[in-house]
Order: C-alpha cells, then structure tokens, then sequence
C-alpha cells in the first residue's frame, strides 16, 4: 500500500475513534441556557399568573417579566462532542456537574430544593410587596423542617410556631439557633410552641391561639465536622398572615430567582396606573421580607432569554451587575438594584420618560 494511502487511511481512522470517543465517553459537565420568560402581570397556560381577592385592583399594562434557566438533569451526562459545542455557543454555558448538583444531590432532591425555594421566594415577595404600600403583615418564627432521627423527632413539628426559647421570646429565625448553641450538648433546651393545628385552627378561626406547650429537648453535637455546637434537629423559619389573598399560579418553575419579579407585580396591580408606562421590562432576584434584592445564577443566560422575547429593560441584581454587563445582548438596558424601593423608582422613571438618570450596570 502506498505511503500516502496508507498515512490517510490511517488518519480516517483516527477521526473516526476520536468522534466515537466525543460521542459516546461521558464528560462531568452540564449545561445552563435561555429558560422561558413570562410576564408577571398577565396569563400563563390560560390562568392568571398573579390572582388577588379581597382587596381592590387595577388594570396594567405592558410586561414584568421573570425570567428563567434550562439546565441539563442530574442524571443526564453530556458527552464531550456536546461540551464542545456548549462552550462555542454563545447563548448556553456549559459549567461542572457538581456545580448545579453538589455532593451527588439527585433529580428528585434538587427538584425539591427549588419547589421549597421557590414557595419561600414567593412568601417574601408578598410581604416585601404589602410593607412597601404599608398594608400590615403578620409574621411568626415556625419550625419549618425536622430532621429525621434528631433529638427534636416527635417533639416539634413542621408548622409549628416558636413563642420562645429558655423563656426568652423569638422574633426572627435566626433567635432559635443563637439561643440553642447557647448550652453544651447534652444540655436541655426548653421550647414554647404553639402547636401547628392549633395555629391552623386560629387562623381559620380568626382568633388567637388559645392554647401553647412547653417542649424540652436535649440538644447534642453538631454532625458537622470539627462543630461542637449544641443542635437539636430542626430549621426555623417564617410564616405569614395576609389581610386578603394573593395566590401566585406558575408550574414547573423552581428556585428564588423570580421574587423581585413578583413583588413588583403585586405592587403593580394594587396600585393604580401602571409601573411600567407600558414598557417591555423583565428582570430577577431574589427578595427577603425587608425587600432586599439578592444576586442569582445564569444571569447572563436570563438577559439573553429576556431580550430574544422583545425586553428592553432588565432590572439586575447589584451583585449581578458587572458579569450581566460583560456580554449584554444588544438593545437591552440593564438597571441596577440593590431594593424593592430601587426597583420602583426605576420603573417610575421609565413611566415618566425620565431615562437620563437610571442606574445601569456597567463591567468592571
């Protein structure tokens, strides 16, 4: 066989192991692209995505966008012609598997994670939303997890509402862990509780809880490494009672991302005129009670999602800012904000036409 048949033949052959190896030789990446986006002020699947009763409304007009992420499943193992790809495309980023699933967290636990997330992220916005037009909230700490086979196992339940602690009365979660860590394992802690179904029952009532219990609980260590710190087994968190109903109706969407989004669009309907002058907004972020806008991840795939369906204006996280401004799509407008109350200036500005002065995101 001549030399250069053969040189030929055996670079065919070589591409041809190299492709099958691209092919069919799993690689440890996923990839994050453009999700959906949808507007928080209109319909979604025929159904309204924000419903409100009880309290009057106002018509609105032009877009509140949320915006959101595909990402590969965790069981899903691109192959190495895939990544490639991924990495040259300029809309999809292509990250380690372990960044999206750590420590081997699976399908169902990161599906999971996000729906609890995502009700959490939609509790705040509620509030943040009502403190801002000054409508009163009431808010009490809860047991909101329990961990299996802890000291607090069928003492505490999920729901539960935590008066106090050793007598001293909680106001914010975070009251329960310092006051726990407070003793040594093997301590006892005393809780006062007022039991979930009882809290139900008031609430349905419309009443006061007329009846509280006194729980004690021997704390232990800490299963974090090098932790010794007193721990009896659960989370606490908050819940709410709202003077009328507000119900957020989105399916198959997970995670916090999209509180600020619903936070404005509750403002928005509540409130007469419209934010947003009629304009194509979209944005993200998380939100806390007090209104705080906190940063995201895929942020560069959310405003290239947002424009590609007609946004002109993004309201970004501050902490966002610099890697959003970095690669934005051209003809969007990237707002900074760091509040709730940021947020609504801008949106009042685009209302009035007074552009001039909006806080954009600039690359560092």
């Amino acid at each position: 066989m001549p030399r250069r048949t053969a040189t030929m033949l055996a670079s065919t052959l070589m591409l041809i192991v190299l492709l099958c190896a691209g092919v069919f030789i799993p690689v440890p990446y996923a990839e994050m692209s453009p999700g959906p986006t949808v507007n928080t002020l209109g319909d979604h699947d025929g159904e309204p995505v924000l419903r409100i009763d009880g309290r009057k409304t106002y018509p609105t007009d032009g877009h509140l966008n949320m915006t959101t992420v595909r990402v590969t499943s965790a069981d899903y193992r691109m192959n190495l012609v895939e990544a490639v790809y991924g990495w040259l495309a300029h809309d999809n980023k292509v990250v380690p598997h372990d960044t999206l699933y750590p420590d081997g967290k699976t399908e169902e636990q990161s599906t999971q994670e996000n729906a609890e997330e995502f009700s959490q992220s939609q509790e705040s916005a509620k509030v943040a939303a009502l403190k801002e037009l000054d409508v009163p909230v009431k808010s009490w700490v809860i047991v909101s997890t329990v961990v299996k086979d802890s000291p607090a196992e069928g003492k505490l339940h999920a729901g539960d509402v935590i008066r106090s602690v050793d007598g001293s009365v909680v106001r914010e979660p975070a009251d329960v862990a310092e006051l726990v860590t407070e003793h040594k394992p093997g301590e006892d802690v005393d809780f006062t509780i007022v039991p979930a179904k009882e809290q139900a029952a008031a609430e349905k009532e419309n009443r006061a809880p007329k009846r509280t219990e006194k729980i004690t609980i021997t704390t232990t260590a800490s299963d974090d490494a090098g932790d010794e710190r007193a721990v009896v087994g659960i989370a606490a968190g908050t819940d709410h009672t709202f003077p009328f109903t507000i119900d957020i109706e989105l399916a198959d969407v997970g995670g916090p991302s999209a509180g600020l989004m619903f936070a404005l669009g509750i403002y928005d309907k509540l409130t007469p005129g419209s934010l947003t002058g009629g304009e194509f907004v979209a944005g993200t972020g998380t939100i806390d009670d007090a209104g705080k806008v906190g940063p995201i991840g895929g942020i560069e795939m959310k405003t290239v999602g947002a424009r590609a369906k007609g946004a002109e204006y993004f309201l970004t996280p501050a902490d966002n800012c610099a890697a959003a401004a970095a690669d934005a799509p051209e003809g969007l407008t990237l707002i900074k904000v760091d509040t709730i109350r940021d947020a609504l200036g801008a949106l009042k500005d685009l209302d009035s036409g007074d552009t001039a002065d909006l806080p954009t995101c600039t690359a560092s």
